[in-house]
């Protein structure tokens, strides 16, 4: 090893790891075994193959490291670091050993250095060593599973739906104006009337009469919408797209089922999320699969919404305070709220009043923001204590709370106006 100066460390035995899809860089630095205030450092580079990263692991635990950073850079430090805790389990468990994944925007070098892999994992040793970085959230073995299915089956929707406008799109070609009659152009009657367009029937009149329910009420709108020059062509592209369609549901619904065997460790804590209003089964999945169920992980509720960038970054310069964006945070948790507070907005509720006195002052996307800041307050809580059940302030909680506040203000001051005493309200006596 190389001799390495220095005074003060928060960490005696570090590893920092450069990642690459291919190979990795790995920088170890131990205290001088004679020498006080030298460390000693050696770096290695280490294919990112499974018998290399073995070997990697033996050696991180013949130098008895205490904690491993690495940057998290795309995809590639997922096979590191999995493949490290997994070997380092025991040790993990009894506190003797630590994985950092660090946030790249935390850890650049200093501008104007030179740059390469040998001295990016020296300086991720460093920055470790001392303590001026913190480790970023990794879920544990189940958590991530569950969040790999939930992102999965919101992508296989948003595929599903893309599908579905491609063929409102080839309609719109055709001169078929279905959607402009039917809600759900998916539904009973507007498959049917689809699949018999594609089987070759071109009759308006016939065609409309495959209407089911309510719909048998708009017959001679139909007829209006479904005259046009669908064609052959037509038929063979339609056809495509909705096996495409059939295709995305099963594969929907094989997902879902699978979610359900996957989240059964934490039905207590679906059922206790599903309780907020705009909060259904799937939401409540989604929600724990991206935040977790340990919220020691956060200390407060602040900082659970801070980490979901759904806190407002105050920007004071010279006395005056600037409005600031909460940054980028994860997009998926973002989704999920924003549909939650969607469903809120219509809801006669303490969050849905509270979504709508922002949004006349101030916007419907900060008053998203806002509400979804609230709607995490709540999770925190309600996820910190097990016995927790969410209890609604109902929609008048600012109006008889803030108002009749104000009104007793007003009063007081017009009161002591009129005297010149000073008024003091009492409770009254039992």
């Amino acid at each position: 090893m190389d001799e390495a100066e220095d005074s003060r460390f928060l960490f005696e035995r570090v590893a920092g790891l450069d990642l690459g899809k291919a190979e990795l860089t790995a920088c170890v630095r131990v205290p001088h075994p004679d020498r006080s205030g030298k460390r000693l450092q050696e770096v290695r580079g280490c294919s990112t193959v499974t018998s290399a990263l073995l070997g990697l692991a033996d050696w991180l635990r013949c130098e008895r490291v205490q904690v491993v950073s690495m940057e998290a850079t795309g995809d590639y430090w997922k096979p590191v670091y999995y493949l490290l805790e997994a070997e380092f389990e025991a040790e993990l468990d009894a506190g003797g050993f630590t994985i950092w994944l660090l946030n790249a925007r935390e850890v650049k070098h200093l501008p104007g250095r030179a740059k390469t892999d040998r001295l990016d994992a020296v300086w991720l040793a460093k920055v470790t060593e001392r303590g001026m970085c913190r480790p970023s959230l990794v879920h544990p073995k189940p958590i991530r599973q569950l969040r790999d299915l939930t992102r999965y089956r919101r992508t296989l929707v948003r595929e599903r739906t893309r599908e579905k406008q491609r063929v409102e799109k080839l309609l719109e070609d055709a001169q078929i104006k279905l959607s402009v009659v039917i809600s759900d152009l998916f539904g009973v009657s507007g498959r049917a009337m689809l699949q018999a367009l594609i089987s070759g029937q071109r009759n308006p009149r016939q065609l409309a009469q495959l209407a089911r329910g309510s719909m048998r009420g708009k017959i001679d709108s139909l007829v209006e919408a479904l005259t046009g020059h669908f064609e052959d062509h037509h038929g063979f592209l339609a056809q495509r797209m909705l096996d495409r369609i059939d295709a995305l549901s099963g594969d929907i619904a094989a997902v879902e089922a699978r979610i359900e065997e996957v989240i059964t460790p934490f039905a207590h804590q679906v059922a206790q999320l599903d309780e907020i209003p705009g909060v259904n089964l799937t939401a409540a999945r989604e929600l724990i699969a991206e935040i977790g169920v340990d919220m020691t992980r956060f200390p407060t509720a602040g900082h659970l919404v801070s980490w979901a960038k759904f806190a407002p970054i105050t920007h004071q310069s010279a006395g005056r305070s600037k409005p600031g964006a909460t940054g980028k945070g994860n997009g998926y948790l973002g989704g999920t709220l924003g549909e939650i507070v969607a469903g809120l907005a219509r809801t006669d509720t303490f969050l849905g009043d509270r979504y709508r006195r922002i949004a006349r002052r101030r916007g419907k996307n900060r008053a998203i923001v806002a509400v979804g800041n609230s709607v995490l307050t709540v999770i925190w809580h309600l996820l910190s204590d097990p016995e927790r059940r969410y209890q609604d302030l109902g929609a008048d909680f600012y109006h008889n709370k803030i108002n009749t506040g104000r009104r007793q203000r007003t009063l007081v001051r017009e009161l002591e106006a009129l005297t010149g005493q000073k008024v003091i309200l009492q409770a009254p006596a039992a």
